[in-house]
């Protein structure tokens, strides 16, 4: 199997990300992409040279500078000059796996030849990408309209030899780090600066990592739950597919689907119930988990359609002789989709501390906190706790960015997105389930030792065992901090077919 992937006409989705990510695959232009990149500047390079009609942001300036006119011998002078002025991005780092993201999207939206840029500027960032020469980029400073101006100018400095890279944990000079690759600065042609800045690869470098997570995180929510159900000594029944062919929720027959599967050798489910139903968090985990499951598809439909888009300003078409200003790069259409999702899981945040308050309150055969000498032993009381902070926490980030505009640019850009905060939330909202599923899988598993010599079914028996050699069983109070903290590398390290996910 080849270790390059090659970026075409050919549609790019989320496993094919993940297999370029996790495979570490270089990444190279097809010859269709060529010809399309150098078509597409040779058109915009005969058209500056026969025509004297001023061409948005090739031969004007930007935003309400928009009817400035400039002169030929300045056209370069004004693409760096557009690149030094929007690289205002200021807080967080962006994380550099996000940032190679970003790269990778940016080039998969150039490579359509609506761009004008050069093959040799689209060369220069597939070289970064394939080094791992990762500009520095802050979080801040995109109003998710115009494109993610800010954080976009930021991956471009160092084309031009400015900013900065990250030379393992340390930023430094682009300029000083380049050299040692021998590479010159690129000379930003007619509309390239434009190019490379008008896009929505920040929302959108975002929103792909958050839903490979997501996916992630939506089948362990299945699995932990399945343990939580045998720990709580839970029924069956509510998963039975009579149930919910009567309200077929593609995501709720899945998910129901899913937990008698898990559960189907299990020794404890297969045991008389003396309790006739369970509580909501038990009870209708189908229904939420699934209308999760729900959105995360809808979303993932939303970015794949984004993925493979043109969306700088303004577009070339060669074929039709027409260079057209438009709004390509407004991000509502991700705003609105990262606000859902940032909702979607934060559910399954919220009902995850549910099962942890019902799991340690000392019913069904359970000790109070899932401690022997209890009083003596805090158990299980504090990590709920956690959970309950961290679901109010996502509470308060899951406020809508998409309902939010601010004016800028003199008026001219007078409705914005704002999907680049809806994109950085959504990730501390992914981030915290990842951590709520921990608290929850340190509390399964030590409810689950309680139903001994009864077993679960033999998947979560070996799941359980694969957690036990990095988190021990709890017979004393210690700092569960740590098992938390274990927990979540255990999470993340799991390897999933990816059948299961997408």
């Amino acid at each position: 199997m080849s270790n390059t992937h090659y970026i075409s006409s050919e549609l790019l989705n989320l496993e094919k990300i993940s297999s370029i990510i996790n495979d570490q695959k270089k990444i190279a232009l097809s010859e269709e992409s060529r010809h399309n990149i150098n078509s597409s500047r040779a058109y915009l390079d005969k058209k500056i040279t026969e025509s004297t009609k001023p061409v948005y942001g090739v031969n004007t300036g930007f935003g309400s500078l928009c009817n400035v006119a400039i002169s030929d011998n300045n056209l370069t002078l004004l693409q760096e000059n557009l690149v030094r002025s929007h690289a205002c991005g200021t807080g967080t780092y962006v994380p550099k796996e996000i940032v190679k993201l970003m790269i990778l999207l940016k080039i998969q939206s150039l490579s359509y030849g609506h761009s004008g840029v050069h093959l040799d500027t689209v060369q220069r960032l597939i070289d970064f990408y394939n080094l791992d020469i990762l500009p520095v980029i802050y979080e801040q400073g995109s109003l998710g309209a115009s494109g993610d101006l800010a954080p976009l100018a930021h991956l471009a400095l160092p084309l031009i030899n400015e900013g900065q890279v990250w030379d393992g944990d340390m930023p430094v000079s682009a300029q000083v780090y380049l050299q040692k690759f021998n590479f010159k600065p690129i000379h930003l042609k007619s509309k390239e600066g434009l190019a490379l800045l008008n896009g929505t690869q920040f929302m959108t470098a975002y929103g792909v990592f958050s839903l490979l997570k997501s996916h992630k995180l939506s089948y362990l929510s299945d699995v932990i739950g399945a343990i939580s159900l045998d720990a709580f000594d839970c029924n069956l029944s509510p998963f039975d597919p009579l149930v919910h062919f009567v309200r077929p929720h593609t995501g709720q027959i899945k998910t129901a689907e899913r937990v008698m599967s898990l559960l189907n050798s299990s020794e404890i489910a297969a045991t008389e119930k003396t309790n006739v139903q369970d509580p909501y968090s038990f009870r209708c985990i189908p229904q939420v988990h699934g209308a999760t499951k729900d959105v995360i598809q809808f979303v993932t439909k939303t970015f794949k359609t984004e993925i493979n888009s043109v969306t700088d300003n303004p577009n070339i078409f060669p074929h039709e002789d027409r260079i057209i200003s438009g709004g390509n790069f407004h991000g509502q259409p991700l705003a609105l989709g990262l606000d859902f999702l940032a909702v979607a899981m934060a559910e399954l945040g919220s009902i995850s501390e549910r099962r942890v308050y019902q799991l340690i309150s000392g019913l069904r055969g359970l000790p109070p906190f899932l401690v022997d000498s209890p009083g003596l032993n805090s158990g299980m009381m504090i990590p709920q706790y956690t959970a309950a902070s961290i679901v109010s926490q996502n509470k308060q980030l899951c406020t809508p960015s998409s309902v939010d505009s601010i004016v800028s640019s003199n008026g001219q850009e007078d409705h914005v997105s704002m999907g680049a905060n809806a994109a950085t939330k959504l990730l501390k909202v992914v981030d915290n389930i990842e951590t709520l599923l921990s608290i929850e899988l340190l509390n399964a598993t030590q409810a689950l030792h309680f139903r001994l010599p009864l077993k679960t079914a033999s998947f979560l028996e070996s799941f359980v065992k694969g957690y036990r050699e990095n988190v021990a069983y709890v017979t004393h109070d210690r700092i569960f901090s740590n098992d938390i903290q274990k927990g979540k590398d255990y999470l993340k390290n799991i390897a999933i077919d990816p059948q299961e996910l997408y």
